[in-house]
């Protein structure tokens, strides 16, 4: 009976190691995509540049693939942090508020014992809106450096295009290393 014992709780820690992350929720994943499909975009560089961001090659069909992995797995690491925020700063109000008072604000129920959950609620999710904004941000200054690198490799000539921005053997990631720098600035 001990050896079972033993051999199942040595079994339940190594089912699930203590540092191991979160896999990302069906809604993390939901909107990982849909902001993975803002990013690609619909214009031949919108496109060329996600392929070149996400993809291992130029032609990559994997690209989608790897975007919702990363942006569902920065979701979830979002949502964790706004949370655990959201506590700390719920905790805090209540600190400084007062009992009675906090749940007068934030309480919805006849008695107000819902208000701490109402709190970090309504912060968490303000915060996830700023962050899902910054993101939005973030992909049409991508967007628009990715219609700026086009247009420039049209004007200069795809050969001296390669020389400015490429920087590996064969200068093949041109496109993307002008995106990053031209999205940056």
């Amino acid at each position: 009976m001990r050896r079972a014992l033993i051999a199942g709780a040595a079994l339940a820690l190594l089912a699930v190691p203590a540092g191991a992350p979160a896999k990302p929720s069906n809604t993390d994943r939901s909107e990982a995509a849909k902001e993975c499909r803002a990013e690609r975009g619909s214009t031949s560089a919108t496109r060329e540049a996600f392929r070149a961001k996400y993809g291992t090659n130029r032609n990559a069909k994997n690209a989608f693939g790897k975007c919702v992995s990363r942006r569902g797995a920065d979701e979830e690491r979002e949502g964790d942090a706004n949370r655990t925020n959201a506590a700390k700063e719920c905790k805090a109000e209540r600190e400084e508020l007062g009992g009675e008072e906090f749940a007068a604000k934030h309480g919805t129920n006849k008695n107000g014992r819902n208000a701490y959950g109402k709190c970090v609620s309504a912060k968490a999710e303000e915060s996830e809106q700023e962050a899902d904004a910054e993101d939005a941000k973030q992909i049409k200054e991508r967007k628009s450096a990715a219609r700026e690198c086009a247009a420039e490799r049209s004007t200069s000539g795809a050969e001296a295009f390669a020389e400015k921005y490429g920087t590996n053997r064969n200068k093949r990631n041109a496109f993307g290393k002008c995106v990053s720098q031209t999205a940056k600035a």
